[in-house]
């Protein structure tokens, strides 16, 4: 149960259910809801959607498992890979800070920071030290070639 519990999507559940309690029930008269704010929403909310589906499909290309705390069987390092060595969790950040600003959560902004912080320590550096061991050389190359976040 306990592993079901420690997995990103539901920290990133528990996060989103804390943000739109505090925007129904909390709000304390803030507000950033403003025309732009709706736009970077979107903008946030489909560049996630958009990133955690191109990783989606790169973990199905090379057969390797997408659950943490598993052993890949190979090192993805293209496509959306490039550019993020976790663009899943990246996806998962604009998710959230889209779902805050589009229920004008204004309180919750800190949960990004929190959130990302957890994830790193949870299961990110677990991930990548279970590369490294696995992987050595080619993520070492991969490891300088590209960033942890963006």
């Amino acid at each position: 149960m306990t592993k079901l519990i420690d997995t990103p999507p539901a920290w990133l559940a528990t996060c989103l259910i804390i943000a739109w309690l505090q925007s129904h029930y909390f709000d304390l008269g803030m507000s950033l809801d403003y025309g732009i704010t709706d736009l970077l929403s979107a903008i946030l909310l489909g560049g996630g959607i958009i990133i955690f589906f191109m990783a989606v499909i790169q973990f199905r290309r090379h057969q390797t498992t997408i659950i943490p705390h598993q052993e890949a069987s190979n090192l993805i390092t293209q496509g959306i890979y490039k550019w993020s060595r976790n663009p899943i969790y990246v996806a998962d950040t604009l998710i959230l800070a889209g779902l805050i600003l589009r229920w004008d959560a204004v309180l919750s902004l800190p949960l990004i920071p929190i959130f990302v912080w957890i994830i790193e320590r949870r299961f990110v550096i677990p991930e990548e030290n279970r590369l490294r061991r696995k992987f050595r050389a080619d993520f070492a190359r991969y490891e300088k070639k590209t960033r942890r976040w963006v």
